[in-house]
C-alpha cells in the first residue's frame, strides 16, 4: 500500500475535491503524476455489467454470466454456496477489469409490492446479513471490491429520489439496518451504497447520524461511502455527512462548490483529507490484484444452474412431481421457450449463454413427446384463442407444465408493483388448463411474492423458479425430472392477499412522507401478532424426502449473555431419496421490558443428508440473539429471564422447543426521570430500592381506602377497579400530587431528590 499520507499532502486542494468526485459514469479520477490510478466499478450483484463505454450508463455490456436474483439466492439459505459464486463474480470481474462490484443489495422487503425486491435477500434482516456476508466474502477473497447497498430504507420505488422514509430508532436498528451492520462487522464491504431517498427528512446522501456517527464511527466501517447515482443533492452537505464518492461524474461545478466550501471555512479541509483518504485506500487496494486472465463460461453456468436449483421452491406437491413415464407432455407458457430469468434495470446483465426450458425438458425427457403452446402473450391483451390452443394440448396429454413468468410491465426496477396478480390471461390460463388435466405443473418465474388463491387448488404442483439465472431452464427441469431434489426455502412470507400485508395501509406514502407505522412488525413478525393465516409461511419449502427432528439440546441451560448458548438437534433423512433441509433457529422472549415480535430468526443450517442418514446440526446463539435495541439506554441491551428456544422446519413448523435462562451482564445506566411511572421505577434496580418503602406504603393506603382486595367489593375494591393498576401507570409525580397535604415535602421536590439518589447510586 503507497504512502496515502504523503500523496494527500501533495495534492492541492482542487484535486482533493475532484478526487471526491467521479471521472465517468464508471470511473474515478486519476493523477498520473501522483501515481494515483482510476477506479472502475460495475453494476451488479447477481453478474457483472461491465459496460466499455465509460461515459454511458445504459450502453450494452461484455458478455457475463446472469446468475438468479437475490430472492431466489436467499432462498437457498446456503452461505457457503452464496460464496462460491462471490468468487465466481470476482473471476469474471478480474478479466472484465472491474474493481468493484456494485452489490450486494441488503434492504428490507417492507412489502411485496417493492419493484426492487427482486434485487434484495428477504423480509429477514438476520437472512439478509447472512447471505450478504456470505457474497462479499466471496468476491472480497479475490481482490476485487463490494459495494453494499442501498444505505438504508430504499424499500420502495414510489419517489424513491426524495421520499422520507419515517422510522422510529428502534425499527430502524432491529429491522433496517441489522442485515448492513452484520455485512459491515463480518465481511467489510470496500465500499458501501448510500441510497437516494430521505430517512427522517434527511437524505440518505447527507445523513451524519447513518453515515458517520453509526457506520463508520460505530460499526468501524474502513471503506468508503459511494453515492448511488445521482443521489447527492448538496455535495458539500454530504461531504459533512460522510459521503466521500459522488457518482457519476465529471461535474466540475460540484468540484467547484467543495473548493469555494474550503476556502470559504464552510468545510473543514481536515474533513476533505480524511474522505480522499478513505477513497484512496480503496483505489490502492483495488490495484492490489493485476486485472487480467480469463474465466470459465462454461464452469460458471454450471455453478448458476446449481444456485438456482438450490434457491427454487416447491410449493405444492400431490405426488405427481418427479416425473416418471409421462410419454406425452404438454408445455404452455411462452416463458418456456423465451426464459424469464432476470429483472429489469442497471442489473441487467448480457448473458454468456441461455438454458431455454423448453429444450432443457426435451433434454430430461427421454422418449417422451412434448407439445407447445404459449398460451398467453407479451403484452397484457386478452387471447381466448391462445387459450384455447393450451387447452387443446393438456387434454391430450398426460402430463401439464404450465410456465408462467410475470412480465416486465407489472415487476421491473423503476416503479412498484400494484398488485400481487398474474396477469388475467395467466390466471385464466392455469383455470383452463387445469380443468381438463388434473396433471397441471405450474411454474412460476417472478422475483416476489404472487397471489395463488384463486387456482393454486386446482393444480398438482406449484414450483417457485424465481427470476433463475441464465441457466435456471436447465434447474427447472433437474427439478421437474428428479436429477436434483428441490431443498429452497422461502425467505419471504407469501400473503394470501395484499390487503393483509403489514404495511398496506402505509403503502406507498403520500406528501413525501412513508411512514413506517408497522415498526417491527414486518414479514413473518406481523403475521405472528395478528395470528393470521398466510398462503406459505416464511422459511417453507418441500422435498421429495422428508425428515425428522430429535435430540434437540443446549449447551447450558442457563448462561450469560456474553457467552451465548449453543443449539443442537439431530437430523434424519427418513426418506427415500437423498436430500438437504435447511434447520431454522427462532427465539422467543417470554417476557420483555419493550414489546418485542412473538419469535425471530437467529441461526440456522442446511445440512445434506442421505437416505436413513442422520447428522447433528449445531448453532451458536450469540449475545445478539436474545437482545433488543432501547430506544433510551441508545444500546443493545439484553434482559435476566426464560427464552424459548424454537427449533423449526419454517417458521410455521416448529418441531423442537428448549427453554433456556439468560443472565444479563449489562450494567445499564439509570434512565428514570421526571416522567417516569411507577411502574418505570418498580421495573429499575436503582428505582426498587429508592422507591420501595415508598411505594409498600401507597400499596397499603389505596388497599386501606379503597377496599382493595376486600371481598364485600370483589377483587377490584369498592370503587370496582384495582386502583395500583391504575397507579402503577401514572407518572410518580401525579400520584404524590394527589397526596401532597400529607407529604413532607412538594411532590416535585420530593422526586427530584430521588432521581439525584437513583442516578448517584
Amino acid at each position: 500500500m503507497k504512502d496515502i499520507q504523503s500523496i494527500v499532502a501533495q495534492m492541492t486542494l482542487e484535486e482533493k475535491a475532484a478526487l471526491c468526485i467521479g471521472a465517468s459514469k464508471w470511473t474515478t479520477v486519476a493523477f498520473e503524476r501522483l501515481g494515483v490510478p482510476e477506479m472502475i466499478v460495475a453494476d451488479g450483484p447477481h453478474g457483472v455489467r461491465r459496460v466499455e463505454d465509460i461515459h454511458a450508463v445504459a450502453a450494452e455490456s461484455l458478455p457475463a454470466t446472469c446468475f438468479p436474483t437475490a430472492s431466489c439466492l436467499a432462498s437457498t439459505w446456503n452461505v457457503n454456496l452464496i460464496q462460491q459464486m462471490g468468487e465466481a463474480l470476482a473471476e469474471e470481474c478480474l478479466a472484465l477489469n472491474v474493481d468493484v462490484l456494485l452489490g450486494p443489495g441488503v434492504n428490507m422487503k417492507r412489502s411485496p409490492l417493492g419493484g426492487r425486491n427482486f434485487e434484495y435477500y428477504s423480509e429477514d434482516p438476520y437472512l439478509a446479513g447472512e447471505m450478504a456476508v456470505g457474497l462479499i466474502n466471496g468476491i472480497q477473497s479475490k481482490g476485487v471490491g463490494t459495494s453494499l447497498k442501498h444505505y438504508a430504507a430504499n424499500n420502495q420505488e414510489f419517489q424513491r429520489f426524495s421520499i422520507s422514509a419515517e422510522i422510529d430508532e428502534r425499527t430502524l436498528r432491529e429491522i433496517y439496518l441489522t442485515a448492513f451492520e452484520k455485512a459491515v462487522k463480518q465481511a467489510q464491504p470496500w465500499t458501501v451504497m448510500c441510497s437516494y431517498n430521505k430517512i427522517n427528512g434527511t437524505f440518505g446522501s447527507e445523513h451524519y447520524h447513518l453515515l458517520t456517527e453509526i457506520l463508520k464511527n460505530e460499526w468501524g466501517f474502513e471503506g468508503l461511502v459511494v453515492s448511488d447515482w445521482g443521489a447527492v443533492r448538496d455535495r458539500v452537505a454530504a461531504l459533512k455527512g460522510g459521503l466521500d464518492l459522488e457518482m457519476p461524474g465529471p461535474q466540475a461545478r460540484r468540484v467547484n462548490e467543495v473548493v469555494a466550501a474550503v476556502r470559504s471555512g464552510e468545510l473543514d479541509e481536515a474533513a476533505l483529507d480524511e474522505t480522499v483518504r478513505r477513497i484512496l485506500r480503496i483505489v490502492f487496494k483495488a490495484k492490489e490484484t493485476p486485472k487480467q486472465g480469463t474465466f470459465s463460461a462454461e464452469t460458471h453456468h454450471e455453478l448458476a444452474r446449481q444456485v438456482a436449483a438450490e434457491g427454487m421452491v416447491l410449493l405444492k406437491n400431490n405426488g405427481l412431481l418427479p416425473l416418471k413415464g409421462q410419454q406425452r407432455i404438454a408445455v404452455i407458457g411462452s416463458s418456456a421457450k423465451h426464459a424469464h430469468f432476470q429483472g429489469g434495470g442497471s442489473s441487467h446483465i448480457h448473458p454468456t449463454k441461455v438454458a431455454v426450458p423448453f429444450q432443457e425438458l426435451k433434454s430430461h425427457a427421454g422418449n417422451a413427446e412434448l407439445t407447445y403452446a404459449p398460451g398467453y402473450p407479451a403484452d397484457n391483451s386478452f387471447r381466448q384463442e391462445m387459450i384455447d390452443e393450451a387447452v387443446a394440448l393438456a387434454r391430450s396429454a398426460d402430463v401439464a407444465l404450465l410456465y408462467i413468468a410475470l412480465p416486465a410491465f407489472k415487476e421491473s426496477e423503476g416503479y412498484d408493483r400494484r398488485d400481487l396478480d398474474l396477469t388475467d390471461q395467466q390466471v385464466a390460463l392455469i383455470h383452463a388448463v387445469a380443468n381438463v388435466q388434473p396433471k397441471t405443473v405450474v411454474v412460476l418465474n417472478n422475483g416476489a411474492p404472487v397471489a395463488m388463491s384463486a387456482w393454486i387448488d386446482g393444480v398438482a404442483a406449484v414450483l417457485e423458479g424465481w427470476m433463475m439465472g441464465q441457466a435456471g431452464g436447465a434447474a427447472i427441469a433437474d427439478l421437474l425430472f428428479g436429477k436434483a431434489n428441490p431443498c429452497g426455502k422461502l425467505a419471504e412470507t407469501f400473503p394470501l392477499k395484499l390487503s393483509d400485508t403489514p404495511a398496506h395501509i402505509n403503502w406507498p406514502g403520500d406528501a413525501g412522507v412513508v411512514r413506517y407505522g408497522e415498526g417491527l412488525f414486518i414479514g413473518y413478525r406481523y403475521y405472528d401478532a395478528k395470528q393470521m393465516p398466510v398462503l406459505f409461511p416464511f422459511g417453507y419449502g418441500l422435498s421429495y424426502t422428508t425428515f425428522a427432528y430429535s435430540n434437540a439440546n443446549v449447551s447450558a441451560k442457563r448462561f450469560k449473555d456474553t457467552d451465548g448458548v449453543t443449539v443442537t438437534v439431530d437430523v434424519t433423512n427418513t426418506g427415500s431419496v437423498a436430500g438437504k433441509e435447511i434447520v431454522q433457529v427462532y427465539v422467543h422472549d417470554q417476557q420483555a421490558g419493550l414489546v418485542r415480535p412473538e419469535k425471530e430468526l437467529k441461526g440456522f443450517a442446511k445440512v445434506a443428508l442421505q437416505p436413513g442418514e442422520t447428522k447433528t446440526v449445531s448453532i451458536k446463539l450469540d449475545f445478539r440473539a436474545f437482545a433488543f435495541y432501547h430506544p433510551e439506554y441508545k444500546q443493545w441491551v439484553t434482559e435476566d429471564g426464560d427464552f424459548d428456544i424454537l427449533i423449526a422446519a419454517s417458521a410455521a413448523d416448529i418441531r423442537q422447543t428448549l427453554t433456556v435462562t439468560l443472565e444479563s451482564t449489562l450494567n445499564l445506566p439509570c434512565i428514570l426521570d421526571e416522567e417516569s411511572t411507577i411502574r418505570e421505577w418498580m421495573a429499575d434496580p436503582r428505582g426498587k430500592v429508592a422507591l420501595g418503602p415508598l411505594y409498600a406504603k401507597m400499596e397499603a393506603e389505596a388497599r386501606k381506602s379503597f377496599g382493595g382486595g376486600d371481598e364485600r367489593y370483589g377483587n377490584e375494591g369498592a370503587i370496582g377497579m384495582d386502583l395500583m393498576e391504575m397507579i402503577n401507570d401514572m407518572p410518580l409525580v401525579s400520584v404524590l400530587m394527589f397526596q401532597q397535604d400529607a407529604l413532607p415535602a412538594h411532590p416535585e421536590d420530593m422526586v427530584a431528590d430521588l432521581l439525584k439518589h437513583v442516578h448517584n447510586m
